[in-house]
């Protein structure tokens, strides 16, 4: 039995306006957040948890995303995203409160909770709002979020982290989420449907715990004992193996492994995947290689930090436009081998180096990486048919969270390894002055920099190896695109009967 309720007249002009306004907090923290995460160690010490600060918010973003897209669909998007705000503001308030490291750790898992349940609900709103002949602007419209956010982000957080407290890069989501709150609240006007479904919580639990053990093993192995090890990796090894099973026993899978069998959909996701881990390196090292071994300033991190989400939107605006001309796999290939471009110019910089050559090589991975994610998106929603469009957008995005989580904590832990096995002997609270030091003071004690410079050059070369195997996952994508033939789904969703009429 089912429940319809509607009331009011929805505004689609505000309801785009504030999904964009929504969309704009989670893409503002993937820029700001980097900017001034040397001045936070600095301030609460901690540098061996450097990246959980990345990682942890991707971790709860990346398990809960299917989950809360699911309750979207039973219980309306509107009470989905307005929650996922909610959450998302909590854990900016508790993250600018902030008194060491590991809490701020904690509050960033509490924001990937929000964003978790913010972006599907969000997206979906829009799906439900334009028919596909105008989605195509609309996502125009929505791509511009992350190229303005791109640009203002690092600056912004240069300027805040120089002028202000740098708990303010967290609690200016407030606002900003207060009125994309009112917006929704008032402008959007909803037709829901309850209905009897399952979500797979299940599934969700055991995948984080399979990830957050895998990314304690790797993060803490040069420190922790044999003992934590072990048992890290024996807890990663059995929630894996449950996550299998109840994976195949669920009666709506967290991931349809049917699906991912397919050719194109499996290695446009493995491309995707190992492209974001890469480029998480990127995003998560730079700004302290920047100011810590180059000596500059935040501002000027944020300027080199800037150049890889320009090249972002600029590849992706050009994959969008071309792509009905160009192969997806010619596409991919050409993207994939900009990214070792880039990262080979990581490789080989020194202490003495540019940071404009740093935003220079930024910006040619930013472009391969735009040409990469949008033409896989669109070679999986064009592989696979109508009733199936949802679940392989859906493992696309799995696919680009878990990449960014892995990479956090892969590249961390590598990180971590550089620094505990430098010959100077370096400790926890030299490395915090130095990057305390960086900018407007001059740093003296080069031996601290050489060993920081060591250990993330350990990461750019582990970022290059990635970036080459992009490459060879790219030659894994069909020549040509064929639809998956499928057994029709039994109810298509009222809003694919809409497109189909719109088409």
């Amino acid at each position: 039995m089912s429940l319809s309720r509607k009331s009011g007249k929805t505004v689609r002009w505000v309801v785009l306006a504030t999904v964009m306004l929504s969309m704009s907090m989670v893409a503002f923290e993937a820029t700001i957040v980097a900017t001034a995460m040397p001045q936070i160690v600095a301030d609460l010490g901690g540098l061996s948890l450097y990246s959980w600060v990345f990682s942890s918010y991707l971790l709860t973003q990346t398990a809960l995303t299917v989950v809360f897209g699911k309750l979207a669909d039973l219980f309306g998007r509107k009470p989905v995203v307005v929650t996922g705000i909610a959450i998302f503001l909590l854990g900016s308030v508790l993250a600018g409160f902030a008194w060491s490291m590991v809490s701020l750790v904690a509050f960033r898992l509490i924001q990937g909770i929000g964003a978790g349940a913010l972006q599907p609900a969000a997206m979906t709103v829009i799906a439900d709002l334009y028919p596909v002949r105008e989605r195509g602007k609309i996502q125009g419209w929505l791509a511009s979020v992350w190229a303005v956010s791109a640009v203002i982000g690092p600056l912004l957080g240069g300027i805040i982290v120089h002028n202000m407290n740098w708990a303010w890069i967290f609690w200016i989501n407030v606002p900003i989420g207060i009125a994309a709150v009112l917006g929704y609240t008032l402008f959007l006007h909803e037709e829901v449907a309850l209905k009897r479904g399952s979500v797979d919580l299940a599934g969700a639990i055991l995948a984080a715990l399979s990830i957050g053990a895998l990314m304690l093993l790797l993060t803490e192995a040069s420190s922790a004992g044999l003992g934590f090890e072990l048992g890290a990796a024996a807890v990663c090894v059995v929630a894996s193996v449950l996550f299998v099973m109840q994976e195949r026993r669920a009666r709506d899978p967290m991931i349809s492994f049917e699906l991912w069998r397919y050719r194109p959909l499996a290695s446009a996701n493995a491309l995707t995947l190992l492209a974001n881990m890469a480029l998480m390196g990127l995003t998560t090292f730079l700004p302290i290689y920047v100011q810590g071994v180059l000596g500059q300033s935040a501002l000027v991190a944020g300027f080199a930090l800037t150049a890889v989400m320009i090249g972002w939107p600029a590849g992706a605006t050009i994959a969008a436009r071309i792509n009905h001309r160009i192969s997806a796999r010619r596409l991919t290939l050409i993207g994939s081998v900009l990214l070792p471009a880039g990262a080979a110019v990581f490789v080989l910089m020194g202490a003495g180096s540019s940071a404009k050559l740093a935003g220079l090589a930024s910006m040619v991975m930013g472009f391969g990486m735009g040409l990469i994610s949008v033409t896989s998106l669109l070679l999986i929603q064009g592989s696979v048919e109508a009733h199936e469009r949802g679940a392989g957008t859906a493992s696309n995005m799995f696919a680009r969270n878990l990449g960014s989580t892995l990479g956090a904590a892969v590249l961390g832990a590598i990180l971590n390894f550089g620094l505990l096995r430098d010959p100077s002997g370096v400790k926890a609270d030299q490395l915090r002055d130095l990057l305390a030091g960086t900018g407007a003071l001059t740093v003296t004690d080069d031996t601290v920099r050489a060993a920081l410079g060591h250990a993330v050059h350990l990461t750019f070369v582990a970022m290059f190896v990635m970036t080459l195997g992009c490459i060879f996952i790219a030659l894994f994508i069909p020549r040509a695109q064929a639809v998956r033939r499928s057994a029709p789904s039994a109810e298509l969703p009222a809003r694919e009967e809409r497109d189909r009429g719109a088409a």
